[in-house]
């Protein structure tokens, strides 16, 4: 998938935080965009349910600003990770890699590359030497009955090879999940996570969690153990109700040591996918 498109630092790496679960991934020769939502201070998005929510921060940049992209990776059809602007603004053939509910609904919109991709189904982008696969991994909106009214969301596993016989530098996106005991099938099928992205904000409907808050995510970085840890998706919207500091807190208050990097809006954090990382 892609075309030819030549980088002349293939070795590099880095993420961009946008806002909310907005990121722009660079690996090697592959760019990424992560839940695109571009909604301005403000602006109203419809959460899901029924329920609206108001932007209180402003993206770091807008969609004409974005370099020039291999695919999106939508871990779930919310207009906080898919919103109006993105539908309008985004180019048709540009491949979405999402759960099969929100492939089904994008197509709809005219995203005719949108790819449905069911929990541990992957799909393989090429560029030269260079791989990147793409893995859908369990998630969960919501425990109990209101699960089941959300849409289904999907975490998701990036391993980047630059070339054949070299260890994968391995990106864990959470998605909107909550922790529950199927995250562990992912500890066991991935040896080593070198970041975890995860979604944070305690968001709450009706006094009901639907994204991890300060301590879910603690418990799923002690889960997981990735070598270090980018939180997203906190303070952005009304219905987020745990700020950072809760999640901060809970790190500093536990005896594990966690690298913890905190990317404030617009700012860019260098991945260490230089370093040598021969198979045995």
């Amino acid at each position: 998938m892609g075309t030819e498109r030549q980088n002349p630092n293939p070795t590099t790496g880095s993420l961009q935080f946008v806002g909310n679960a907005t990121t722009v991934l660079r690996l090697g020769p592959f760019t990424l965009l992560t839940d695109p939502n571009f909604l301005h201070k403000g602006q109203w998005t419809h959460i899901g349910q029924g329920v609206v929510s108001r932007r209180l921060t402003d993206p770091a940049i807008e969609i004409a600003d974005l370099p020039e992209l291999d695919a999106v990776v939508l871990s779930h059809l919310h207009g906080d990770h898919f919103d109006r602007i993105a539908s309008r603004e985004l180019a048709r053939d540009l491949p979405v890699l999402t759960t099969p509910h929100a492939a089904k609904r994008l197509h709809r919109r005219g995203f005719r590359e949108a790819a449905p991709l069911r929990t541990w189904e992957t799909i393989t982008l090429s560029r030269g030497a260079a791989k990147l696969t793409v893995t859908s991994l369990p998630g969960r909106h919501a425990l109990g009955p209101l699960g089941r009214l959300l849409p289904p969301v999907m975490g998701t596993m990036l391993e980047y090879r630059e070339a054949a016989g070299v260890l994968p530098f391995r990106i864990y996106l959470s998605g909107d999940t909550l922790v529950h005991p199927e995250l562990r099938r992912i500890r066991d099928r991935f040896e080593g996570i070198d970041l975890a992205v995860v979604h944070l904000g305690g968001t709450k409907v009706l006094g009901v969690l639907l994204t991890m808050d300060g301590r879910q995510g603690a418990d799923l970085i002690e889960l997981l153990a990735p070598r270090t840890t980018v939180p997203v998706h906190y303070e952005e919207y009304g219905v987020m109700k745990s700020p950072l500091s809760d999640f901060t807190a809970e790190i500093s208050g536990r005896r594990a040591r966690f690298d913890v990097q905190v990317v404030a809006r617009g700012e860019t954090f260098a991945l260490p996918i230089v370093e040598e990382r021969s198979s045995l």
